[in-house]
């Protein structure tokens, strides 16, 4: 994904005030509201728009961007497992929920989440801490058999006169077998401290994947795609796949094509029920230029004299 620069969809200065920011995001959602704007375009830039507002009228968030900005530029390729998040960001939620959050970007929830819901202020001289939020990316190998990892959380902090400083802290965490992506861990107590003797609030974590090298996930299925050679898929095979357990003989049905989906019951991420592991063919033709290439490839055009490939 690319690297977003909230400022220049503002048109603002990184030094820009909360109410300069403010009034921007005013002023340009008024031009583009899909309603009343006459733009191309509209609805899409009302949403960049929206976008970049809810990222820089909250101070914490707009902390956590500030940090990761830093080290890209706008359009600049963004991987947030390499982008210096470490574990990720911790939010206190004291900025409230994200009005329209399923619209935002798969950057924005990369840094941010899917955002918890507006959490109200505590009154009284006894009073529960806040909840924290907080997302990580963990490995598929985790989720697959479960563990336990350290990670580190970064969390804005804002003092009394309204700066705001990051702090780092490190917590050992269990990854429960069969987690998906998009649930949410709850560690007790791990949040803010409560007032005049109240319990700590809780942290939320939620779950994301490590893009992996060679599986995709859905839900609790897992894709995988399989260099199958043209004979294996014409005359049928059983061949070696890969699970994240390890490889598995399978059967290859004789006149496979190119991107069927072959399944294998149970092998997905664990849970009840367990999901479906979906080996998806991908046909391999062999290079030319290996030794009796070509005269095998002139053979094979002799054998299919009429065979017209491009024909419906």
């Amino acid at each position: 994904m690319e690297f977003k620069d909230y400022y220049a969809t503002l048109g603002v200065e990184k030094t820009a005030s909360q109410d300069e920011i403010k009034r921007a995001f005013r002023k340009l959602a008024r031009k583009y509201h899909p309603d009343v704007s006459k733009e191309a375009d509209a609805e899409a830039r009302f949403k960049d728009v929206a976008e970049a507002n809810e990222a820089l009228s909250d101070p914490e968030r707009r902390a956590a961007y500030d940090d990761i900005s830093r080290r890209h530029q706008r359009g600049q390729e963004f991987d947030p497992a390499t982008s210096g998040m470490g574990g990720g960001f911790e939010f206190s939620g004291r900025g409230g929920g994200f009005e329209g959050a399923a619209d935002f970007s798969d950057f924005f929830e990369s840094i941010f989440g899917r955002a918890a819901g507006r959490q109200p202020g505590h009154h009284g001289m006894n009073a529960q801490g806040n909840d924290h939020h907080a997302r990580i990316a963990i490995n598929l190998e985790d989720a697959f058999r479960g563990a336990r990892r350290t990670i580190s959380l970064r969390m804005p902090v804002q003092d009394a006169s309204g700066q705001v400083s990051m702090q780092q802290r490190q917590l050992d965490v269990n990854i429960p077998k069969g987690v998906r992506e998009g649930q949410h861990l709850r560690l007790s107590g791990q949040g803010a401290a409560g007032i005049g003797g109240g319990s700590p609030g809780d942290l939320y974590l939620e779950i994301a994947f490590n893009p992996h090298p060679r599986f995709r996930v859905d839900g609790r299925d897992i894709y995988v795609d399989l260099p199958v050679a043209p004979w294996e898929a014409a005359l049928g095979a059983s061949i070696a796949a890969p699970t994240p357990e390890g490889e598995v003989q399978m059967t290859i049905p004789v006149g496979s094509r190119q991107g069927r989906k072959l399944r294998l019951r149970g092998r997905g991420l664990p849970g009840n029920p367990a999901g479906d592991l979906y080996v998806v063919i991908e046909l391999t033709l062999p290079s030319a230029d290996l030794p009796g290439g070509q005269d095998a490839y002139q053979a094979l055009a002799q054998a299919f004299p009429g065979f017209d490939p491009r024909r419906p």
